[in-house]
């Protein structure tokens, strides 16, 4: 009797432990996007956006702070609805700058949960060929099944905000905002197996 309860105790430890492992997520892109904002020598804010983002999220419910994120978009999704901006944007001025990469990338290296819906992600952003740590105030809109896919989905908001000058992209500072200011949005689908 004892080698049986024992031996049940043991099974429901290794289930518990299975359906706490973290579940594999990736973006949805057409319902992820990065949109920027910075003001444009006191007269306006201008606005920009970032599309074609991709990633994968490893979530884990029972501990978020063991969850990791990494994403990436290409620099030419840029669109901020002004085609003379757009290719200025793309020159050596900014995200063409010499030697920089096509694409931009974040990969998370700590979480801290700050409530039951939001955390603080902190990660690697590459910009330009630059490297910066930055921090995501983060925030779980929903988790559930997807009423139309009917699978499992996730969507988060996130801000934060960076220096242009961090990723050699300071022109016009600091007449031109050096601060900008970013939004996320994402959904996530459950990975295929």
């Amino acid at each position: 009797m004892l080698k049986t309860t024992a031996l049940t105790a043991a099974f429901a430890l290794v289930a518990g432990a299975a359906l706490a492992e973290p579940q594999a997520y990736s973006f949805d892109t057409s319902h992820s996007q990065i949109v920027f904002d910075y003001n444009h020598l006191g007269f306006s804010t201008t606005t920009g956006m970032f599309g074609d983002i991709t990633g994968q999220i490893s979530f884990d419910p029972e501990d978020p702070a063991a969850s990791s994120v990494e994403a990436s978009f290409p620099v030419a999704s840029l669109m901020t609805g002004f085609a003379g901006r757009d290719e200025h944007f793309q020159s050596p001025d900014f995200f063409g700058a010499e030697g920089a990469a096509p694409e931009v990338t974040f990969v998370s290296t700590g979480i801290e949960v700050t409530g039951d819906t939001t955390a603080m992600i902190t990660g690697d952003l590459t910009l330009n060929g630059v490297t910066q740590e930055v921090v995501l105030d983060t925030t779980l809109n929903q988790q559930g099944n997807h009423p139309m896919e009917n699978k499992p989905w996730l969507g988060f908001d996130a801000t934060t905000t960076l220096l242009r000058s961090d990723y050699n992209m300071g022109m016009f500072a600091p007449a031109v905002s050096d601060e900008v200011q970013v939004t996320i949005s994402v959904e996530a689908m459950a990975a295929e197996e």
